[in-house]
């Protein structure tokens, strides 16, 4: 049985690779997504290497310095997510898109789908 800090912890395999490939190719250090999350870069290493999860709280922090939904991260590690997590990625991108990039966007999958 887990013991009460393990419960706001995430055990997903491969967290940590997911977590190293979007801080590098976001082109950040370890200390600027330390300093960002308010943790030590320390913290950031051991998540990287796969010795320490990340709490719920700064994986949403990072879903977010990174640009991308906690949907999507979670979906990126966890196979059995990912389909609505893609879903949600896509409905987040399209929500910033104005009516005109919507439409063009709209003619365009229409297009590709025939």
């Amino acid at each position: 049985m887990k013991n009460t800090s393990e419960k706001n912890q995430f055990d997903f395999e491969n967290l940590g690779k997911r977590v190293k490939e979007l801080r590098i190719a976001n082109n950040l250090t370890q200390n600027q997504v330390a300093d960002a999350l308010h943790v030590t870069p320390g913290y950031i290493s051991n998540v990287e290497n796969e010795r320490t999860a990340m709490s719920l709280r700064v994986l949403s922090y990072y879903a977010k310095l990174t640009g991308i939904t906690l949907d999507s991260l979670v979906g990126m590690v966890e196979p059995e997510y990912e389909t609505t997590a893609l879903d949600h990625e896509i409905l987040s991108v399209l929500s910033d898109l104005s009516n005109s990039q919507k439409r063009k966007l709209l003619d365009t999958i229409r297009i590709w789908k025939e």
